[in-house]
């Protein structure tokens, strides 16, 4: 694979483990066993400033979410919320600081588990991340450990380990058969060993699910390629050229079709004698 390549698989894996971090949804900060506590003014926080960050306003999320840790130094949904906004800020030791703490007074919560480990695979801190990662689904209430199967498979490829990897996504897609990145993961792993059929199995139940980007097009073209499709491989490349002109991808489809038109014609020997 070349340097231009690895850039781009690697940009792409750390897109998607950031669209795996789960943001908490207000009805999971209540800690309520006895199903009927009312909320301490810290967790009412903590729900008003979750509801900020999922509307993106920022500064008004910080401001709950630190009146929160103000009122309650050791709420972990606190910690967890205020360590996703963190990261998204770009203040990632402070994000690291809050996740620790979300994950030490919490350590039933997936959630904060979960997003500790994408949060560690992006600093490539591999072995800790998959380590936060079974600690989410060690949890039988967990609501959604299909993310965490998933952020595993995805840390995974970039040890990298194609088979823990695939093992990973295939856990993850029994769980919930739709997740996009772990179809389209399965798609490629299958065509990086040659298994094209399957590759392209894998591509359909993507786009059943999810819109076409630049680079599940250009899986598209190769894998139609290997098959032998010509038409495949027409309606995919157009849907490059038109959709995602600019993109690497684009670049190596011309790239790919200059080499092969460069290509000597098979010269035709003459059999009799």
């Amino acid at each position: 694979m070349s340097a231009v390549r690895r850039a781009l698989a690697w940009a792409a894996l750390l897109a998607l483990l950031g669209a795996c971090t789960s943001v908490p949804t207000t009805p999971d900060l209540q800690p309520n066993s006895a199903g009927d506590r009312p909320d301490t003014l810290a967790e009412t926080h903590v729900k008003l400033g979750v509801g900020y960050l999922q509307q993106g306003q920022r500064d008004l999320a910080l401001s709950r979410l630190q009146r929160a840790l103000e009122l309650d130094p050791n709420l972990p949904s606190a910690h967890n919320a205020i360590a996703i906004l963190y990261e998204q800020l770009g203040e990632t030791e402070r994000a690291a600081q809050h996740y620790q703490r979300a994950v030490q007074l919490g350590p039933q919560d997936s959630s904060a588990h979960n997003n500790y480990g994408a949060f560690l695979c992006k600093r490539n801190e591999l072995d800790k991340a998959e380590e936060q990662f079974l600690l989410a689904l060690k949890n039988p209430l967990y609501a959604t450990p299909e993310l965490a199967y998933e952020n595993a498979g995805l840390c995974a490829l970039r040890k990298p380990d194609a088979a823990k990897a695939e093992t990973y996504f295939r856990s993850a897609l029994q769980l919930n058969p739709k997740l996009p990145a772990s179809l389209y993961q399965m798609a490629l792993l299958h065509f990086e060993r040659g298994d094209h059929l399957p590759a392209r199995g894998y591509l359909q139940r993507y786009t059943e699910v999810a819109k076409h980007n630049a680079q599940s097009l250009w899986l598209g073209i190769r894998i139609e390629r290997a098959l032998g499709d010509k038409n495949a491989v027409a309606s995919y490349a157009l849907l490059l050229r038109s959709n995602f002109p600019d993109s690497e991808e684009a670049k190596l489809l011309q790239e790919s079709e200059g080499a092969a038109q460069s290509k000597p014609a098979p010269t035709k020997h003459d059999k009799s004698s």
